[in-house]
């Protein structure tokens, strides 16, 4: 009887997202147990998607947690994988590779020195994440197709209900934060006052979602944009797939909730400066609009509201 198989994928968002089609594929190429080894943000994601049948913590220890690393390597060794995938291909998730020595590792998908199924191209970087996976299941011999393309899964699991939000008239999804240490991938807040406005104006309902730490954002912009609903730090995974299933449209920084919005066929205007590159991480989906800007003050809210078709 074949022996389980582990998957390693801690995130950030965007890049969970873009591991789905990855997770579908080797669902359907192991019909055995499969465990997914994340970060606590993406469990209850994980565990309604279907693609595992269980679901491991990573506390992602410091190096001087002895107890926790010694917890994670008698887990890991104690349950016989047959095969892990290492989707995450960091220096962190590659290291795990060594926590089973003495004993020989299990096979191993990944860029981990020594492992049976490397990805080994040397352009693999310069790849988009999405072609780069698919890459890396094609060598350890995992069809990929159909699942080589996100917003083409059946993501019908990834929806709750939304209603108590009580958004009766339609609504358009606005995303203004983003990473802290990374202003300038942050499309100014002034133009996203002024895109609510706007949008409000032709009858459409701003809602602002995002993290705790990106309240200032939406406060500032429901300050001026005053029919606009905040909902930031109030929206789990499956609520913001949920209200994108229901919004005319969505329009956000290059941040994590526009892959998931995308993902789900809302439609999407993604802003991008130089402080990302869209030919390797860009968001992909049914109708998905990217509008790049080396800098994102020469993006202008005129620009936005015409990519958005409402």
């Amino acid at each position: 009887m074949p022996g389980p198989i582990l998957i390693i994928k801690f995130g950030a968002l965007g890049d969970f997202i873009q591991a789905l089609g990855p997770m579908a594929a080797i669902r359907a190429h192991h019909q055995g147990r499969i465990v997914l080894l994340t970060t606590r943000p993406f469990i209850e994601f994980a565990e309604k998607s279907g693609y595992i049948n269980d679901v491991w913590l990573d506390t992602r220890p410091q190096f001087w947690e002895w107890n926790a690393w010694s917890a994670l390597r008698r887990a890991l060794r104690k349950t016989h994988f047959e095969r892990i995938y290492d989707l995450q291909t960091s220096y962190r998730s590659s290291f795990y590779h060594r926590l089973f020595f003495p004993d020989k590792p299990p096979q191993w998908s990944g860029i981990a020195k020594g492992c049976s199924n490397p990805h080994n191209n040397p352009n693999r970087d310069f790849m988009h994440t999405i072609e780069r996976q698919a890459e890396q299941l094609r060598a350890a011999g995992v069809p990929i197709e159909p699942f080589n393309a996100t917003h083409k899964l059946n993501l019908d699991w990834a929806n709750v209900d939304v209603s108590h939000y009580g958004l009766t008239s339609p609504f358009v999804i606005i995303v203004p934060g983003g990473a802290p240490h990374r202003p300038e991938k942050r499309w100014p807040v002034d133009r996203y006052i002024t895109v609510a406005k706007e949008l409000i104006a032709r009858g459409k309902t701003p809602v602002i979602i995002g993290k705790d730490s990106e309240k200032q954002f939406a406060e500032k912009i429901t300050e001026q944009a005053k029919d606009s609903l905040n909902l930031t730090g109030q929206t789990s995974l499956l609520e913001i797939a949920g209200l994108a299933r229901k919004a005319t449209g969505a329009v956000g920084n290059d941040t994590g909730p526009m892959h998931l919005i995308s993902a789900v066929g809302c439609r999407s205007v993604v802003l991008f400066s130089q402080g990302s590159n869209p030919e390797l991480c860009a968001q992909r989906g049914e109708d998905v609009t990217i509008l790049y800007r080396a800098s994102l003050t020469a993006i202008s809210p005129a620009h936005v509201i015409d990519a958005l078709r409402i």
